[in-house]
């Protein structure tokens, strides 16, 4: 089974950067994707439905903001879009597909860069999520987190790691979330599992700010975050940069599914 991920910073933009081509070869199983900044009126038939895919989203409520996306071939049991954050849930950040064995979910945290507002909601978020995700373990149903997480967790997530720790998306804080949330509660950094030591390979994310691309000055925002029950079942971990689509990058996992 393959999942790619991919925060698109606009669906009509990747779209006319050949995104959809790009995902036509790669055979995946499921297409998380993050901040397509459309409601369903915005999108063309070709985003809504390609090949044998059918996609599913929550849209943000308001208009060219945020929202997230699936598309499978597989039609799920059950699906989410919220989680009882009501902020939270009215930007669009949450989508879920359930299956009797399975569930893969979309997910776009916030980002807290633009002021102390947005990172005290950022902070909000990650307190009610992680209570959230460790009742979700508890579950018998495996799933997989799939998106942009605006947090990068070690110094080697990053490039400039030491101008970089009094700046949202790397606050002691934050870092110390997401080892709560792999070291304390269990679930797996899918990509950490199979590169537990790389550094400039893995970025994922590139300010538009001066040659950042263009001289790898990067962050690893983008995750795929297994339930410990799939931890044998990661094969193989890969982040395609030989196009660019969006601000990110894709990131794609295989699993022994």
């Amino acid at each position: 089974m393959r999942i790619i991920t991919l925060n698109m910073n606009g669906i009509r933009s990747a779209s006319n950067k050949g995104v959809f081509s790009w995902l036509d070869s790669q055979d995946a199983d499921f297409i998380c994707v993050q901040e397509v900044k459309a409601h369903e009126s915005d999108l063309t038939q070709d985003m809504k439905q390609y090949g044998d895919y059918t996609s599913y989203f929550s849209f943000a409520e308001k208009k060219g903001y945020s929202g997230v996306g699936i598309y499978t071939k597989q039609k799920p049991k059950k699906i989410i879009r919220e989680i009882g954050l009501p902020l939270f849930d009215s930007e669009g950040r949450y989508l879920e597909l359930m299956y009797d064995h399975l569930s893969v979910v979309s997910i776009y945290l916030p980002s807290g860069s633009s002021g102390e507002e947005r990172q005290t909601f950022k902070f909000e978020v990650l307190d009610y999520l992680l209570p959230y995700l460790k009742k979700r373990k508890s579950e018998n149903l495996p799933m997989i987190l799939c998106g942009d997480i605006n947090i990068a967790h070690k110094e080697i997530d990053l490039k400039n790691y030491k101008g970089n720790k009094k700046n949202s998306g790397f606050l002691p804080e934050e870092r110390q979330w997401m080892t709560d949330l792999f070291e304390g509660v269990g679930w797996v950094d899918t990509y950490r599992k199979l590169h537990p030591d790389t550094t400039d390979a893995s970025y994922t994310w590139w300010s538009n700010r001066g040659e950042a691309y263009a001289k790898n000055v990067g962050w690893r925002l983008d995750y795929q975050i297994a339930h410990p029950a799939l931890e044998d079942q990661i094969l193989k971990a890969s982040i395609y940069k030989d196009e660019k689509f969006s601000d990110h990058a894709p990131l794609m996992i295989d699993y022994k599914l």
